[in-house]
């Protein structure tokens, strides 16, 4: 009789799981329908070794390199972009899994990978030294370029980086896609509110997202292979090499949110601790993306601490 039962239960299960993702999933997006939408005039692609990287150079002067976070793309920046092409020759680019850069055709989502990715990029362009930024993913990319290559990296900027150990539960959308079925359904049935939930999470004041902002988002994590790319970065098993952050040699900004929910302020301090030429501000109220809650203040310091 259990038996019976466990196997109704089971196929109930599974007839439910169909007919959720008959009735909601969505499709993928092609990558040339998000081009016509998300590449402008400055949009370049450079082809790597397992992906084909979307990037933009805008400006004149020393070039500063911006990387986003996860699930995020270029136009994180686009209003630091507006302040330092001024100034600066500013480069940004889709990291592999997300944007219109897109899936890595073998898969490699570890953070050696990511590194790796972006040596090759540097030496596709032929840039050879750079003021280097970034934020959450981008920022633990960041500071693990500058320990391997810290010739190449003349001054750091971290923005509610990633890179110390953390007590807290992973964020629920990265808890979601590594549970088994459960990640399946994620990777065809992702309501545009999934997003929104996200995003609510990340800023520190909600007001400030509008229909604009969480469409892009929504979009191009739904371009071809990006769901399935995100589901198989959130399964990277991630190896604490934070001891690493102290041997980082040039002047670092470390700037944070107090109101991150996602990487706790008391990781900005532990930065500054380990990192010897470091500066620090902390921004009352503004969450895990103060570059995009507050771009004028934010580029405001990056650039002061540019120009020492």
């Amino acid at each position: 009789m259990l038996k019976k039962i466990l196997f109704y239960g089971f196929l109930t299960l599974f007839l439910g799981i169909l007919l959720l993702l008959f009735i909601f999933s969505t499709a993928d997006i092609p990558l040339e329908t998000l081009k016509k939408k998300y590449a402008n005039e400055h949009s370049r692609f450079v082809q790597l070794s397992g992906v084909k990287m979307h990037y933009r150079i805008e400006g004149k002067g020393d070039t500063i390199v911006l990387l986003h976070g996860t699930a995020a793309s270029l136009h994180t920046w686009d209003i630091w972009t507006e302040e330092l092409k001024k100034n600066y020759t500013v480069v940004r680019l889709d990291l592999p899994a997300f944007g219109l850069t897109g899936a890595d055709s073998a898969h490699r989502y570890d953070m050696e990978s990511y590194v790796n990715t972006l040596h090759e990029f540097f030496q596709k362009i032929n840039l050879k030294k750079c003021y280097l930024v970034g934020n959450s993913l981008g920022g633990r990319i960041a500071w693990q370029y500058a320990v391997r290559y810290p010739k190449e990296v003349q001054k750091l900027i971290l923005i509610d980086a990633a890179g110390y150990p953390s007590t807290r539960p992973r964020p629920w959308v990265f808890r979601l896609a590594t549970i088994p079925i459960l990640n399946s359904i994620v990777r065809y049935v992702t309501p545009k509110f999934f997003f929104e939930r996200n995003l609510k999470e990340v800023y520190g004041d909600d007001s400030q997202i509008n229909e604009t902002l969480l469409t892009r988002y929504y979009e191009l994590n739904l371009a071809e292979g990006n769901r399935a790319a995100f589901i198989a970065r959130a399964k990277t098993p991630e190896l604490d090499n934070s001891l690493l952050i102290k041997n980082i040699k040039c002047p670092t900004l470390i700037q944070w949110g107090d109101a991150d929910t996602w990487i706790p302020v008391e990781n900005a301090q532990r930065f500054a601790k380990d990192i010897a030429q470091s500066e620090l501000k902390i921004y009352k109220g503004l969450g895990h993306v103060p570059m995009e809650e507050n771009p004028l203040l934010t580029v405001k310091d990056a650039m002061l601490f540019l120009a020492k």
